[in-house]
């Protein structure tokens, strides 16, 4: 029998889909690839199969799962397999330098970025924002690893040099030019099936580390999900938004075979947009779907659902 398959490397940021999944009595399976094999000489199973891929695998303890799952999508892809989110989609999800690239090419503008490979091309490359604030950010990331604000190249030294700073999995550091906000938050303009659904605020007072999934709340420390009941919602859905750049990012994702993502762009003081990530493994706020009454994840298994019925020409 046909059924729904589940591509993915964390639990805990799938249990609300497969719990809409059952909850419309759909046929899955989970399908984990923390590791495993795929024997290229096999056929795949009957289905279609939705690649919820991350590029934090590796800081859950799934360093290569992104390259298993490259492996799988190449495999059901030669296959004519409907794949959802498929290799094009993880190649993405993989790098932000590949995203920007793709952005621009769209007419969509993304800050001024530099990658650098070494220490030493790290702090060269900053002399370019010499006199402004700069971040640097990891090329393969997720969750906004290795975000850190600095306002001199000597900052940045200081940190390359020391103790604290992070390499990336990949080794590509990238340095970005700071977009300062006359308000601390950016927005997350979500996609099912290609098409806009909402968008949602995300305050960004205490950082740059903003996971809107449940999860977070226990198992990232440095995650600012969870608030107290009076203080200010830190993920609302922005009712009634509407853009233009919203069918530009429906652009990108057409053109790249993604179905399902989230992108995140910030305003700056002159409301000029500037758009950074398209996370094509995309999480969802309860709280705020829950004061909003619309649901991602039930948005996701419906769009699945159809799909399993009449699988989508991708």
């Amino acid at each position: 029998m046909s059924k729904i398959f589940v591509i993915h490397e964390n639990s805990e940021w799938t249990e609300h889909l497969i719990n809409r999944l059952e909850e419309l009595d759909l046929p899955y399976e989970d399908w984990l690839l923390g590791n495993g094999t795929v024997d290229l000489t096999s056929v795949p199973p009957e289905g279609i199969f939705y690649n919820r891929m991350s590029a934090s695998s590796h800081t859950r303890g799934h360093r290569f799962s992104p390259e298993l799952t490259n492996a799988v999508l190449a495999w059901l892809e030669h296959h004519g397999r409907t794949v959802i989110n498929g290799s094009r989609a993880l190649q993405l999800e993989v790098s932000k330098v590949l995203q920007y690239l793709e952005l621009e090419k769209f007419g969509i503008k993304t800050p001024k970025t530099i990658a650098a490979v070494g220490k030493e091309d790290i702090i060269k490359s900053a002399e370019a924002f010499e006199g402004k604030k700069f971040i640097t950010k990891h090329n393969r990331a997720g969750k906004g690893l290795g975000v850190q604000l600095f306002e001199t190249v000597e900052a940045l030294h200081n940190y390359v040099e020391g103790p604290a700073f992070e390499e990336p999995v990949d080794g590509v550091t990238l340095i970005q030019e700071y977009i300062e906000s006359p308000e601390a938050f950016i927005t997350r303009c979500e996609f099912v099936g290609g098409k806009f659904v909402y968008a949602v605020r995300v305050d960004t007072s205490e950082g740059f580390e903003l996971c809107p999934a449940d999860a977070c709340r226990i198992d990232d420390m440095f995650c600012p999900v969870g608030e107290e009941a009076s203080a200010p919602a830190k993920f609302e859905i922005r009712e009634g938004f509407d853009h233009p750049i919203l069918k530009k990012y429906e652009q990108v994702l057409a053109a790249n075979d993604i179905q399902i993502a989230g992108i995140e762009f910030i305003q700056d003081k002159e409301g000029n947009i500037f758009t950074y990530d398209i996370n094509t493994n995309t999480n969802y706020n309860s709280d705020a779907e829950a004061k909003s009454g619309q649901f991602g994840m039930l948005e996701i298994a419906k769009f699945l659902r159809n799909n399993l019925k009449e699988p989508a020409k991708i």
